[in-house]
């Protein structure tokens, strides 16, 4: 069985590492699924073994490149690493990223980052809720979710789109002083 899950993890890297070659080159939308699987050696029918479409690899790279690395130092409390980590990953694949956040329209590079973070969040989110019980009715995990995976998404895309200017450290950073204030701190520190 081990070998079946790594034979299975080096063909997703491998359709995610055609991907992400395609996209520095040529416009998201225009990029076949026969072009992805070619460049990754395999055939069609084991793209969609693994994948519904291209959006769905996309989101697949998010999930694994990015956040995955992130989820155990939120866990343990780390916010600041965990968002220089996210950063980093992000940086390390400039190019494609620079060129994935420009996939506008049904299933925009934005929605499906809003989306990863957000699974990510609400997960880590029920964890915790069954282990406490929470002061407000309305402070769901999956209200709590969207709405820092909202505010995240708005960052790295504002960060993204202005060429990446700053580095992980500092955009942890800003990142952990903007979403620990509130608006009268805010107000008060303009």
């Amino acid at each position: 069985m081990s070998e079946r899950i790594e034979h299975r993890e080096n063909i997703e890297e491998a359709l995610a590492q055609s991907l992400k070659a395609l996209v520095v080159r040529m416009p998201f939308e225009k990029i076949t699924i026969k072009q992805i699987t070619d460049g990754a050696g395999v055939i069609r029918v084991t793209f969609y073994n693994h994948f519904q479409d291209k959006y769905d690899l996309l989101g697949w790279i998010i999930r694994s490149e990015i956040l995955a690395p992130v989820r155990i130092l939120i866990e343990n409390r780390m916010f600041r690493e965990a968002i220089q980590l996210i950063f980093s990953g992000l940086l390390r694949d400039r190019e494609f990223y620079a060129a994935a956040s420009r996939i506008e329209g049904q299933n925009s590079f934005e929605d499906i980052v809003r989306d990863c973070i957000y699974e990510l969040l609400l997960s880590l989110f029920t964890d915790h809720a069954r282990r406490v019980h929470p002061k407000y009715a309305w402070l769901t995990p999956a209200y709590m979710a969207q709405y820092y995976a909202q505010s995240m998404t708005f960052v790295v895309l504002s960060w993204i789109r202005e060429g990446m200017p700053l580095g992980p450290e500092e955009m942890g950073e800003i990142y952990e002083h903007m979403a620990t204030r509130s608006m009268a701190d805010v107000l008060e520190e303009l």
